[in-house]
């Protein structure tokens, strides 16, 4: 799965988050400190986690079956 991982390593023993990773090729980038949500990320996160939590989530069979279908097109 691509995506970013925020890893924080002692800089001497593998980090967990690395063991889990599957085989493949990564870029490992070392920086000060993450970037911070912005105000409207933040808004939209705790209005996505309320819409779950609402009930009103989709299951990953739903998301997949709606993918396919876009991109049979």
């Amino acid at each position: 799965m691509a995506g970013v991982r925020v890893i924080h390593w002692n800089g001497k023993d593998i980090p967990e988050e690395l063991r889990e990773l599957s085989a493949g090729t990564y870029m490992v980038e070392s920086v000060e400190t993450a970037p911070a949500l912005t105000t409207e990320d933040d808004q939209g996160l705790a209005d996505a986690l309320a819409s779950l939590r609402a009930g009103k989530g989709r299951t990953v069979d739903q998301v997949r079956e709606t993918s396919d279908s876009i991109l049979r097109r």
